[in-house]
């Protein structure tokens, strides 16, 4: 039975040497296994080859990423000038129809008292128009700037003359020649005022 054994062990240990040679195909000195020259220049190769892809790999990965930040960004900027075109977009007809309210308001500003009736009634019907322009500019969000008897600030208007005025400080305005506007948070036209020295 031993002797049984040891063939069966022997028979094993042949089996495995056999596979090991089997799986590889290299040449062997004094007991040593030597890699193929032929093959280690394959492996070599394959190993460059391998390391190129990934590096052309990770270059295309990155220029593709660049590219989905890039339209991201494009897109953001797309949608922001779509909505402020919309959001803007009655400021040409208000900006044409200012000058129409400050000659209602010129026209407005003139005594009553003096006129007959015939330019009396004129005079009602302009105040009437002059009203219904001014709700519909407040329908549309276009707001007087209000300037007057505060301190002068360039972002909202534009000081045509400086006069000495007692009791005031100076920068202060104390005068509007023409009334500025906003249309919603975006100014269509400066105030033009008289700020006090």
């Amino acid at each position: 039975m031993e002797e049984e054994l040891k063939k069966k062990k022997k028979n094993e240990e042949c089996e495995l040497e056999k596979e090991k040679e089997a799986q590889c195909n290299c040449e062997e000195k004094n007991g040593k296994c030597l890699k193929d020259k032929k093959g280690s220049k394959k492996e070599e190769k394959l190993e460059k080859e391998i390391l190129e892809l990934k590096t052309k790999n990770e270059e295309l990965l990155n220029k593709v990423l660049y590219s989905q930040a890039e339209f991201a960004n494009y897109k953001k900027r797309r949608e922001l000038e779509t909505s402020n075109m919309l959001k803007y977009s009655n400021s040409d007809i208000v900006l044409e129809l200012l000058p129409i309210v400050d000659n209602f308001e010129r026209a407005i500003k003139l005594d009553d008292s003096n006129l007959n009736d015939e330019l009396s009634k004129f005079l009602d019907g302009f105040k009437l128009i002059y009203s219904h322009m001014v709700e519909l500019l407040k329908k549309f969000e276009v707001v007087e700037i209000d300037c007057l008897n505060k301190e002068f600030d360039p972002n909202f208007a534009q000081a045509l003359m400086t006069v000495k005025a007692e009791g005031v400080k100076p920068g202060v305005v104390v005068e509007i020649l023409q009334k500025g506007y906003m249309l919603k948070d975006k100014m269509l036209r400066p105030a033009l005022v008289k700020v006090s020295e």
